[in-house]
């Protein structure tokens, strides 16, 4: 639409940052009563000017013919598009550098709808684990069912892992994605970028097809990890986490080249999983807040890290901060991460009844699930988001029964710390 063309992106040969970019790109007020914030745009249906113009429209959004340069398709109908949808995926593209973006009803819609858009019968998917809960169950349970077969490698582990587990997937077909979650929740073990899209290059030169390689970046993303200047090609997002950010929305995306996105598109319209304007709009007011917001947690994430670590109830914490900058791992990091992250896990010494006893302490950190949000949470992995992976493997991904997941907000570093005191205390 003409209101994603005429925006302002540099001043004076000054490139603008994505933090001010928030404040307004893809709209303009002229075309909403100079309203100085975009209003929502609660309507199923469009209006078209002319019958040739609907023609037209239709034939862009389904792809029956080539858009002009610098066009895009008219509004239609909110399931094709909506001016709050579109506005929200131009700034969201911004923040990882993407040609484009595409924005869902929640995270896993974005997660679901990308792979079963790339996925046929008798594909393979080879992923990363330990990976968020829904993920898992879609692609240990959910896939399966559609002929499409799935093979893990740890994260965490070597080129070895992955390779090995690339060539048993192999063994019965075509590999059509690779997907990994990095950092892994809730262990925070890392994945190598880089390699895995030099592997997806390796596995075009032996099947004859790139198979993308998908990354959920929503614990460090979009200002802490940027996997498409790595070389992979599509980024989902719980966008119900840190970019909303303020726990009121469920919401998803993808990120990624106009190309690799676009089987992705196609699928969103059939099945109907975009978000809707409201929630656009709430996104559009938390992108604005989204660096100071994500700043915050981590500075915060820091000093309650450092806390829990000398507590002598703890027996570890799992903060990519406190990683050996001489090992393997704290080289990965240092290439492929801007800073360490608001969540993390850490392990009290005994097991689940002393991690409940700990979470039902609390009195400021609530006892929830998600992460991402103002407020700090804590929950415990192996009775909640994990508790469908079977015990013995939850233990060899390292989800044992004595950690605990954080999501440390916004709130003052000092009280976190005051209330994590107390709760171990009652140890």
């Amino acid at each position: 639409m003409t209101w994603l063309n005429r925006d302002v992106t540099e001043i004076g040969g000054q490139r603008l940052h994505p933090e001010t970019l928030m404040m307004g790109y893809g709209y303009f007020p002229g075309l909403s009563e100079g309203a100085v914030k975009c209003p929502i745009f609660q309507t199923s249906t469009f209006v078209f000017r002319s019958a040739a113009e609907g023609k037209h429209f239709f034939e862009l959004a389904y792809g029956l013919k080539e858009p002009r340069p610098q066009e895009s398709p008219g509004l239609i109908y909110s399931r094709l598009n909506n001016p709050n949808l579109e506005i929200l995926e131009g700034r969201l593209a911004i923040w990882d550098g993407a040609e484009r973006a595409l924005a869902f009803s929640s995270g896993m819609a974005a997660i679901s709808t990308c792979l079963f858009a790339l996925c046929r019968p008798g594909d393979s998917v080879v992923h990363s684990t330990p990976v968020y809960g829904g993920s898992d169950f879609l692609l240990d349970k959910v896939l399966p069912d559609f002929g499409i077969r799935t093979v893990d490698f740890q994260a965490g582990t070597g080129p070895a892992a992955r390779r090995a587990a690339v060539d048993k997937a192999r063994e019965t077909g075509r590999i059509a994605a690779i997907y990994v979650e990095t950092p892994a929740n809730p262990t925070n073990a890392l994945v190598d970028l880089a390699d895995c899209a030099q592997l997806a290059g390796e596995l075009e030169a032996k099947q004859g097809f790139r198979p993308p390689v998908i990354v959920d970046n929503t614990y460090l993303g979009p200002l802490w990890q940027r996997p498409l200047d790595h070389g992979c090609d599509i980024v989902v997002y719980s966008l119900t986490k840190y970019i909303g950010g303020h726990s009121d929305v469920v919401a998803g995306a993808c990120m990624g080249t106009r190309v690799a996105l676009e089987p992705v598109h196609l699928m969103r319209t059939i099945l109907g999983t975009m978000t809707d304007p409201h929630t656009a709009w709430l996104l559009m007011r938390s992108l604005e807040t989204l660096e100071i917001r994500f700043r915050k947690s981590v500075d915060n994430a820091v000093k309650v890290a450092d806390f829990l670590r000398s507590h002598p109830q703890v027996e570890s914490v799992s903060f990519l901060g406190f990683l050996d900058p001489d090992s393997a791992d704290g080289k990965l990091y240092a290439r492929q991460c801007l800073a360490p992250g608001a969540t993390f896990s850490f392990f009290v010494k005994g097991g689940e009844a002393e991690a409940f006893k700990v979470l039902d302490a609390l009195q400021l950190v609530k006892l929830a699930v998600s992460l991402g949000g103002t407020e700090s949470l804590a929950s415990h992995p192996a009775a909640m988001t994990h508790s469908d992976i079977e015990p013995a493997r939850r233990a060899e991904l390292g989800i044992t029964e004595n950690m605990i997941r954080v999501s440390i907000g916004i709130e003052h570093p000092d009280d976190l710390i005051a209330d994590f005191r107390q709760a171990l205390g009652s140890l």
